[in-house]
């Protein structure tokens, strides 16, 4: 029986299909006619038979005759036959011509004065009544096709509409279960339940519980929400539909209702199974009393809430929606009978990157010398997605230098493009790259100053990247959700260690704008410390956000003009205080953080063990330089 209905709904769609063919085909078929028909009488009006003369020779070609000539040559005019806007007869010598006018009675009369012979023909050809009919009948035809649409009744053409323009729907029963998901294992026990009742769902009726029927997927993008909605109907094992929720949206109004009733009349067939619709935000944002309202997005909506929870709530259908936007959805949506179930998904904390590069690394060949675990603590803030082009960058570098698998110097490449950008061939003047390097150097001596407290430094480079002309990177030992005030302060000093090693070694007079990106992140944290984290004395434990609103700049909100003058006097004396404990620094370790600069000059690259041992006065492992222009700046530099 079941075989039987799908052939008939396979009949049927065929059907459907040659429906929709014949229509186009007869569409083609007019404007083929129609084109033939222009093409046939542009031909018909500019060639003319040859004409023979009396003794057998052939006539000269005729002369055309523009409407100038015409006018000035009336009196030489023996004939003119006149169809439409053509004219063509004889001279008074003999001579053919041709000629395109504009039909005027009066100048025909003058012309006629002159002795001319003069004949109209108004009668029309088969051409001419193609050319006319013809749009006409494909107006009528075109009007038909529309209004065929209605013999379903009142949703009639809607539904044809989205029959010609279906819904990217994915389907099938996807092999991805949750042990290919890794990183998120609390997320993934929150979901079993409804692995449990897609498996046998016979348990929970028997005891009354009613499973969610909607599940909404939320977090950072590339946390793998997609990716975890197919490993629930692959772990249980069942169809799988999944779409868009930009697919739903037409410039015509109902295709969207249309659209949601197909998709979920296809689901229901099915059921039990999973409906994944992708961002979701796109038809599912909250609804407003505005008359500039999208009003056919509502309507889609509204049909969304009723299929979900309407008048038959017993469907067997799990909606699982994913949006990155979780707070602009209508309250409607997101109330228990619909989306029951909301499941933040975080970035992965360091066992869940650990996890993930495990899970990445067996799709790829990985030396013995790449330690996952540090590799884990390096990307901190890196999303599933992020760590896996990690390794496929690593993978392309590798293979563009000729290596059969993957190196630790891949890895760290990758990480370097990833964070800043590819490497830059930059042309530099010795004296910016020696500024550089000292500036560089200044972040690293206070980074090993404050090493107790602060994440340990994993390497300073001088090599420019993206809009970097160098960089020093730290390694986390593990995820902090938190930082003391003292953390704070000795990451400001940090920050500000490069500018302050410019004034330093250069002088006042020679600082650069190199240190924007470093004043930039210390006035945030700076700014966050005092407005929200409620660290700062003078202005006390009051939450003041800092709004800007369309890229314009605003007043402080929840706080006074006095209160917003304050944070920013507050905000400028951290940064001062910090930039003066640097300079301290500095000033009184010249000779060491000279070394730092001079080894970076020679080498480019310094590794934080090498680090360590040229702050602590042991002598570092000399390395060659991995560029002949390291020479030349190391022998600029002695100078």
């Amino acid at each position: 029986m079941e075989n039987q209905n799908q052939n008939q709904n396979n009949n049927m769609n065929i059907r459907k299909k040659s429906h929709r063919r014949d229509g186009g085909n007869i569409f083609i078929i007019i404007f083929a006619a129609l084109f033939v028909a222009l093409i046939v009488r542009s031909f018909t009006g500019t060639m003319t038979a040859p004409q023979l003369l009396p003794d057998g020779t052939s006539a000269p070609a005729p002369v055309e005759l523009t409407f100038s000539d015409i006018l000035n040559r009336a009196d030489e005019i023996k004939t003119m036959d006149v169809r439409g806007n053509d004219a063509s007869g004889t001279l008074t010598d003999g001579t053919p011509y041709t000629a395109t006018i504009t039909y005027d009675p009066e100048m025909l009369g003058k012309i006629a004065e002159n002795g001319a012979t003069i004949s109209l023909d108004a009668s029309k050809t088969w051409v001419d009544y193609l050319g006319t009919w013809v749009p006409i009948l494909m107006g009528l035809f075109f009007i038909w096709w529309i209004f065929r649409g209605f013999r379903g009744g009142a949703s009639g053409l809607t539904r044809s509409l989205a029959q010609q323009n279906p819904t990217k729907i994915t389907t099938g029963k996807p092999k991805t279960t949750f042990k290919d998901v890794a990183g998120i294992d609390s997320e993934k026990q929150e979901l079993m339940e409804i692995v449990d009742f897609l498996r046998d769902g016979k348990k929970f009726r028997d005891v009354g519980a009613r499973v969610p029927r909607g599940i909404l997927l939320s977090g950072e993008p590339g946390t793998g929400k997609t990716l975890l909605a197919r490993a629930i109907a692959g772990e249980a094992n069942v169809p799988f539909f999944a779409a868009s929720g930009s697919d739903f949206s037409g410039i015509i109004v109902g295709l969207g209702v249309a659209k949601i009733k197909e998709i979920f009349d296809m689901a229901k067939r099915n059921a039990p199974c999973i409906l994944f619709i992708d961002e979701i935000d796109a038809i599912g944002q909250r609804r407003s009393t505005a008359s500039y309202n999208d009003q056919d997005r509502e309507q889609t909506l509204n049909q969304l809430l009723i299929e979900m929870d309407g008048f038959s709530n017993d469907t067997g259908i799990i909606v699982i929606g994913a949006t990155n936007r979780a707070d602009m959805l209508d309250p409607a949506l997101l109330r228990p009978g619909r989306f029951d179930r909301q499941v933040y998904i975080e970035l992965p904390d360091l066992a869940g990157r650990r996890e993930i590069l495990d899970l990445y690394a067996k799709k790829v060949k990985v030396s013995d010398d790449v330690n996952l675990q540090d590799l884990a603590r390096g990307t901190t803030g890196f999303s599933g997605a992020d760590l896996e082009n990690l390794l496929n960058e690593a993978a392309l570098h590798a293979v563009r230098n000729g290596r059969k698998e993957i190196t630790s110097v891949d890895v760290e490449e990758a990480r370097d493009k990833i964070l800043m950008g590819p490497r830059k061939v930059r042309k530099m003047r010795p004296e910016d790259i020696k500024l550089t390097a000292y500036h560089e150097a200044g972040h690293a001596f206070v980074s090993i100053m404050y090493a107790d407290i602060t994440d340990p430094i994993h390497k300073a480079t001088i090599i420019p990247r993206g809009r970097a002309l160098g960089m020093v990177q730290h390694l986390p030992i593990d995820d902090k959700v938190s930082m003391t005030i003292a953390e704070v302060r000795a990451n400001l000093a940090i920050s500000l260690a490069g500018r302050a090693s410019e004034e330093v070694f250069f002088g006042a007079d020679k600082i650069t704008t190199g240190a924007e990106s470093d004043i930039a992140m210390a006035t945030r944290l700076a700014r966050y410390s005092i407005t929200t984290a409620g660290l700062s004395e003078k202005v006390g434990l009051a939450a003041i956000k800092q709004v800007n609103n369309f890229g314009t700049r605003s007043a402080l909100e929840n706080a006074s003009e006095k209160t917003a003058e304050l944070v920013d006097a507050e905000v400028k004396a951290w940064l001062d205080a910090a930039h003066a404990d640097a300079t301290k620094l500095l000033s009184k370790n010249k000779e060491t953080v000279r070394k730092l600069a001079e080894e970076l000059l020679a080498r480019e690259t310094l590794t934080g063990d090498e680090i360590r041992a040229i702050v602590n006065g042991k002598n570092a492992a000399k390395k060659a330089p991995k560029k002949s222009t390291a020479k030349k700046v190391k022998k600029h530099a002695a100078k």
